[in-house]
């Protein structure tokens, strides 16, 4: 069987380890279109329960990816000159490009081509396989070319986000939330090394443009925003982008959907398939998953066409609750004044159950009385967790 994997991020490359793992006699080839180690993105994050499943589908590059990742178990909130923690909120974050280079270095020991700085575009001659993976990115190429038949749909969130390093090494989750004369603003920082930090800046589109970060230059909004949440950096810079020019890259996070996820030998996989608000830092984790569910479809012996069909019907079945999750705590974001005004032990409580798909429609300190009345409650507890999925897939479908 050839593959060819289309895109060198996690997906693609996770899913040739484990093929290539299967079936060492497996012609699978990565063709990424950036040069090796040129990758964007800080760090990311996943949670205690994925490095476990990652152990049982391949142990060498979960080691490796457990040695290079920091981990915390607390989260801190700031909100204006008060500061909350929540312990035992327990967590991991890696560095981007120290993942792709696990990924990367374990696929090519395993026999995998790896080929960067090279753009595979619809029509090229190398996607003459019997499998090619779009594992292409949001924006993907290839499933953009059959959009109609994929039944694409992408949905740009309201509010506007940067994605920014600091040299502040957070050793909690810390979320921060200054307000300004135009609105609130905020960020999400955690560290995912021993020297640097991601630092997510968020706001409403209101506060982007009244602050001027619309028209500012980069170097003038990082001493902005350095500015306006100097308490949680403690004097530390924010680091922009450097392998492109000109103003900051703010940006607003697509949501893609697709009706169907494969058409004759081409699948979709990772955010070329569907993409979750990087909010619940889930991204990455759904992308691997990914990788496991269509190495497991491809492992029996049913034909290509059946083995597709089988991966999307379980990655749709298991993304529900992520997507329901995603899109309500985006939404949370979207209406922080909702929230912003209670007491902070309130609000960082609120901030935890911002994927209910109850929270919008009660008020929200009746939402937190009755929350917390129910966690004293070991019956009440139990009916919380097995309603919760429920009324997610039943609000999903709608």
């Amino acid at each position: 069987m050839k593959v060819v994997c289309v895109g060198g991020g996690p997906a693609s490359l996770y899913l040739s380890i484990l093929l290539k793992a299967q079936d060492p006699a497996r012609d699978i080839s990565v063709f990424e279109k950036n040069p090796a180690g040129s990758t964007y993105g800080w760090g990311v994050t996943y949670w205690p329960a994925m490095l476990d499943i990652l152990m049982a589908h391949d142990a060498p590059s979960a080691r490796a990816i457990a040695q290079h990742s920091a981990r915390w178990s607390d989260g801190v909130a700031h909100v204006r000159d008060l500061v909350t923690v929540h312990h035992g909120d327990e967590g991991f974050a890696v560095g981007r490009h120290e993942l792709l280079r696990i990924l990367a270095e374990r696929a090519v020991d395993l026999g995998v081509s790896v080929h960067f700085g090279r753009t595979v575009a619809p029509g090229d001659p190398l996607l003459d396989a019997d499998l090619v993976v779009a594992g292409d990115g949001a924006r993907s190429a290839l499933r953009d070319q059959h959009a109609a038949h994929f039944g694409t749909r992408i949905a740009a969130g309201r509010n506007r986000f940067i994605w920014l390093g600091t040299t502040r090494v957070f050793r909690s989750f810390t979320f921060a939330f200054a307000e300004t004369e135009h609105g609130w603003l905020w960020s999400y920082a955690y560290g995912f090394d021993g020297e640097h930090s991601t630092c997510i800046v968020e706001c409403a589109p209101d506060t982007w443009s009244g602050l001027g970060l619309d028209t500012m230059e980069r170097g003038e909004a990082l001493r902005l925003l350095e500015k306006l949440l100097a308490a949680p950096l403690e004097g530390h810079p924010l680091i922009g982008r450097t392998d492109v020019a000109g103003p900051a890259q703010w940006q607003t996070f697509p949501t893609v959907t697709n009706r169907v996820w494969s058409r004759d030998n081409l699948v979709l996989i990772g955010d070329a398939a569907h993409t979750t608000h990087y909010s619940i830092g889930a991204g990455t984790t759904l992308a691997m998953q990914d990788a496991m569910s269509l190495a497991a479809a491809l492992r029996t012996p049913a034909p290509l066409p059946a083995a597709l069909g089988a991966y999307e019907r379980e990655r749709k079945r298991a993304l529900l609750p992520q997507q329901s999750a995603a899109r309500h705590s985006a939404g949370w974001y979207e209406n922080l004044p909702r929230y912003v005004g209670l007491a902070p032990h309130q609000m960082f409580a609120l901030l935890g159950q911002r994927h209910s798909p109850l929270l919008p429609y009660v008020p929200p300190q009746l939402y937190y009385r009755v929350d917390r009345a129910i966690e004293r409650t070991q019956a009440l507890r139990s009916l919380k967790r097995w309603l919760g999925p429920r009324i997610a897939r039943a609000l999903q479908k709608d």
